[in-house]
């Protein structure tokens, strides 16, 4: 709290991309309300060229985060994870505000992802031998196949769950190696932005992931057609939206993930998210050679 007579010192709520904290180059900003539509904070509006930004930081940042062991990714979630942990108080009470839910329950949700972010950590150095086999050929050979990392993957963050739906997006693609451009929920960015802020001061390469605030309608077909990224995930996207990423995502062949009806972020989430953003490269090798 402030003390009487003293002005609290207001937060300016700025875009994550490549590890640094750039206001939008347009300039542009949205008034964001609480559940009550008290006013709540002016959150950047992200322009077509911060997504281009983003993703430019997020191609950079691949060979890097792709090309670390599995394990080393493991720690970085559980050091996320740690420090998303120390900052319970904020989110849970930025998660009050947006959803209008009692304290308790928030800080239950902020415990939630939290825990999230453990699990994911977990199947760091798993899901390759999950995904992976040794497969029976006619022939004097051994024959591998291993799961890789897609690339630059776009996420449309959902608009519910501001931040345990948010994590349940963002985790998965990393864990696995990708790098991601993320539109946060429209309605409630702030968890968004300060996990920015956590992901800065955690061991997580600048890039790995960029978050945006803004307009879904403006972002998400921009990074749908951009040719750099190489899959989206569409959770976030209303149904005429979604239907014309996914037409714009053809272009180049993008995966796409799109789920359909409504989401239990408090579910047990399986592998399907990991698995959907994986490629699987085999290789051939004589025997006795």
């Amino acid at each position: 709290m402030t003390e009487p007579g003293r002005l609290a010192v207001r937060k300016t709520y700025k875009l994550y991309i490549g590890g640094a904290f750039p206001r939008s180059e347009s300039g542009r900003s949205y008034v964001v309300t609480s559940s009550k539509g008290e006013f709540l904070a002016n959150a950047s509006r992200a322009s077509r060229k911060d997504a281009r930004d983003a993703v430019t930081a997020a191609r950079k940042a691949f060979p890097g985060w792709s090309g670390a062991t599995a394990y080393n990714r493991g720690q970085i979630l559980y050091r996320i994870a740690e420090m998303l942990e120390g900052r319970r108080a904020q989110f849970a009470a930025e998660i009050a505000d947006a959803d209008g839910v009692p304290a308790r329950r928030a800080g239950e949700l902020v415990d939630a992802a939290v825990d999230r972010l453990v699990w994911y950590a977990g199947w760091s150095d798993k899901i390759g031998a999950v995904r992976g086999a040794a497969n029976p050929v006619a022939g004097p050979y051994f024959n591998l196949s291993t799961p890789e990392p897609t690339g630059v993957v776009a996420v449309v963050a959902p608009q519910e769950g501001p931040l345990l739906g948010l994590i349940s997006v963002i985790a998965p693609v990393i864990v696995t190696g990708n790098t991601c451009v993320v539109v946060a929920s429209e309605r409630a960015p702030l968890p968004a932005i300060t996990l920015g802020e956590v992901l800065a001061t955690s061991d997580l390469p600048g890039g790995v992931v960029n978050l945006l605030t803004g307009r879904v309608a403006e972002l998400a077909p921009w990074l749908a057609s951009h040719m750099d990224v190489n899959a989206i995930d569409l959770t976030g996207c209303p149904e005429e939206l979604a239907v014309a990423c996914e037409r714009d995502a053809a272009e180049n062949l993008k995966r796409v993930l799109r789920p359909r009806g409504t989401t239990d972020w408090l579910a047990d989430p399986g592998t399907d998210r990991m698995t959907a953003f994986l490629e699987t490269k085999t290789v051939w090798h004589p025997l006795g050679v």
